[in-house]
């Protein structure tokens, strides 16, 4: 197992490796260039003043070396005035040094984020906060409702029970965070009057319970639907087995044989599903936290991208990429804790 670990944690080290190439290779286009400049001035500035802010920050040194520089294998370069010849940093704002040093990604540096002015890990880790303080309460609300209603429709399978609970799993399945998230504005704002006709808009600094409860019911509501169906589906197979038949013909209750036999081997798929949820809660955070204005990473990203902010995009993206891995890597090793005839090879 310690091997297997070590493998795959290699593995996601390349991967993140790659991709990061991949987005800062995007992300350094010439149009996204010439829109940062842009952002940087006005829009009323000539083409020469655009190269020259890009050529005095530095985006027209050579792609690997500026890459090199943002991972910290390559030395930052300060400014230098051509007519004074001194130093200065490339971004005052973010506390840059002016003179030559290795600072990126490996030594703990994300570089500056030119939309918001301050150093990049001080606008993502607050935001990352925010979002894992959201993603918590959503996965406090969706894993225990929708377990509970997978094995209360799985235990006896064509009753009406079950048919009542999977018909409702598939509506909430099927309506995607931005309408679900519509409907609760209506009703909890408009029609109820909770948010005083606002729209659902909360900071790091003033979470209200209201404002913070309809991105999480928008969020849950869709997550419960399908891991019901998941968790159905396996208690249904699992009821089935011989093993099932003889724990009910030596005697055991029906309860008994669902709570000591059955329940265990029915969460093993479950479970797997349960961890991939947190690679879709990064991209249903996008829609719910731009739809509420909720400052998390979702609405961090969308407002980096739309300005072009380099250094934070690419922030995000390893963000995004590291915990999709990281997921996979926990859900292999769980699956394989949980079923003993699961073997690492």
């Amino acid at each position: 197992m310690l091997s297997f670990i070590l493998r795959r944690l290699g593995v996601m080290a390349l991967t993140m490796l790659c991709l990061s190439l991949v987005v800062f290779f995007l992300v350094n286009l010439e149009p996204n260039l010439k829109k940062l400049a842009i952002s940087q001035l006005d829009m009323r500035s000539s083409a020469e003043d655009l190269e020259s802010w890009l050529q005095t920050n530095g985006y027209r040194q050579n792609f690997f070396v500026r890459y090199g520089q943002w991972l910290g294998v390559m030395p930052k370069q300060p400014n230098v005035d051509p007519a004074t010849g001194v130093a200065s940093p490339r971004f005052a704002f973010c506390n840059e040094p002016s003179e030559a040093r290795f600072s990126g990604v490996l030594q703990g540096d994300f570089g500056c984020s030119t939309k918001f002015k301050v150093p990049v890990a001080q606008k993502l880790v607050p935001a990352l906060g925010a979002t894992g303080l959201l993603m918590f309460w959503v996965m406090a609300v969706m894993v225990p409702v929708s377990l509970l209603i997978g094995v209360l429709a799985g235990m006896r399978e064509g009753s009406r029970t079950d048919r009542t609970l999977s018909v409702a799993s598939i509506t909430t399945t099927a309506t995607p965070e931005y309408i679900s998230g519509v409907i609760f504005t209506v009703i909890f704002a408009s029609w109820l009057g909770w948010l005083n006709g606002s729209a659902a808009s909360a900071t790091n600094s003033g979470i209200t319970f209201y404002n913070f409860t309809l991105p999480v019911m928008t969020m849950a509501i869709y997550g419960i639907g399908y891991i019901a169906r998941m968790t159905r589906a396996s208690m249904v197979e699992v009821m089935t087995q011989q093993y099932i038949r003889t724990a009910r013909l030596k005697g055991l209750s029906f309860n008994a044989v669902v709570l000591k036999h059955a329940l265990r081997n029915a969460l093993i798929a479950p479970f797997t599903v349960i961890m991939l949820q947190f690679p879709w809660l990064l991209t249903g955070v996008v829609i719910v936290e731009v739809m509420f204005r909720y400052q998390g990473f979702g609405f961090t990203l969308v407002e980096a991208a739309g300005n072009n902010d380099i250094d934070l995009l690419l922030a995000c993206s390893l963000v995004s990429v590291f915990v999709v891995l990281s997921t996979q890597l926990v859900s292999d090793v769980g699956y394989a804790l949980l079923n003993p005839r699961i073997r690492v090879q």
